[in-house]
């Protein structure tokens, strides 16, 4: 899985003309399912999602406080696109899970999402939908996510036999080399 974590002071999606979620402050996730994606990646992400350290605590001092920390709100719209590969110029989505099983994907991961925090405080997009999805930007703080277990079998695919980090913000170093030297 791979997804794009915003802070964000408010954010709204609306389907032509109906207004379908809005949030005040918290973050604004974009989420790409891969077609390898298993639960474990949910699990993972809803865990990354909910401690990533991207607020002020009260005394201003910044990277000190999660979205649960700060009871923030969250909106989560999909977005296969984040599973692109190009080919030239030509964008290609066969790294996306399926139309047929990511609806079903999804929504277990936004009930996991749910369940792990404050219900009323997750919302969520229209899945398959084209959505107009506006942001207003905190920062801008912008992370991206990918699950380790996505990453490994990317890594795999392109031939890369280096030792993953378990999680994004890992302090594990697999390349010692000194730039500097």
């Amino acid at each position: 899985m791979k997804a794009i974590v915003q802070r964000v002071m408010q954010a709204s999606v609306t389907v032509g003309d109906e207004l379908v979620s809005s949030i005040g402050k918290g973050l604004c996730v974009l989420v790409g399912i891969s077609r390898k994606d298993t639960p474990n990646d949910i699990d993972w992400l809803v865990r990354k999602i909910l401690n990533l350290r991207i607020f002020e605590d009260e005394n201003g001092k910044r990277w000190s406080k999660s979205v649960v920390d700060r009871q923030g709100e969250i909106l989560c719209v999909s977005q296969f696109t984040l599973m692109v590969t190009l080919k030239g110029n030509k964008p290609d989505y066969h790294e996306a899970m399926s139309p047929d099983e990511a609806p079903q994907f999804y929504e277990e991961f936004m009930k996991k999402l749910r369940a792990a925090y404050i219900s009323d405080k997750v919302k969520d997009g229209k899945f398959g939908a084209y959505m107009q999805v506006n942001i207003q930007n905190d920062g801008p703080v912008t992370i991206p996510l990918e699950s380790p277990i996505f990453n490994q079998n990317n890594k795999k695919q392109l031939g890369n036999t280096k030792p993953e980090a378990a999680a994004v913000g890992d302090k594990t170093d697999t390349d010692n080399t000194n730039a500097s030297s």
